[in-house]
């Protein structure tokens, strides 16, 4: 059989936490996520290397606001970003071009939202509920539940509102992921 490319698009268009937990879980071997702009030649140089292996297919997770490498970033929104048709299409696009191969693109958006809770899902959900009644009974208001130190805690809302949390790119994670031979595109 030929190689075939799978690209899984998820949400995350400022950070790619989602891309970056979900393609090591799902055993990607190639993650594209905002915080490491990507070259596509880099790209489809991975998954040739994978065809000329014997590998029969590869597999691209990739967060709704990844970038290609050398794209300005001034704040706006850009032909990658969410409101553009698809990053996942424009990026198989260019991969089946530099490639050759096929590749078949699934976007998952709401379909992640709504989603079956897994057990875990509820225990975080009902320790962060039952911090937040606990915040309520002591009268902290404009106060949060979150995780800190992986304690459930309040957090105020004026040191978390407006801002995002991004993937620190030398991070445990990424670490992670490259040592298992993901490819970022970089």
């Amino acid at each position: 059989s030929h190689h075939r490319v799978m690209i899984l698009e998820v949400m995350g268009r400022r950070a790619g936490w989602v891309a970056l937990e979900s393609g090591i879980a799902g055993g990607a071997d190639i993650i594209l996520i905002p915080e490491i702009p990507y070259d596509i030649r880099h790209v489809a140089r991975k998954i040739l290397e994978r065809k000329n292996s014997g590998k029969s297919f590869s597999i691209i997770c990739v967060s709704e606001g990844c970038k290609p490498a050398g794209q300005a970033d001034n704040g706006e929104e850009t032909r990658y970003c969410r409101f553009a048709p698809g990053i996942g299409s424009r990026i198989a696009a260019d991969l089946e071009k530099l490639t050759g191969l096929e590749t078949r693109v699934t976007v998952l958006g709401y379909l992640q939202r709504g989603g079956e809770p897994s057990p875990s899902d509820r225990i975080l959900t009902t320790r962060m509920g039952v911090e937040a009644v606990n915040m309520i009974a002591q009268g902290k208001y404009n106060m949060m539940a979150g995780i800190v130190n992986n304690q459930i805690s309040p957090i105020d809302l004026a040191e978390v509102a407006g801002k995002c949390k991004y993937v620190p790119v030398d991070g445990e994670l990424v670490r992670i992921a490259r040592n298992m031979g993901v490819s970022f595109g970089d």
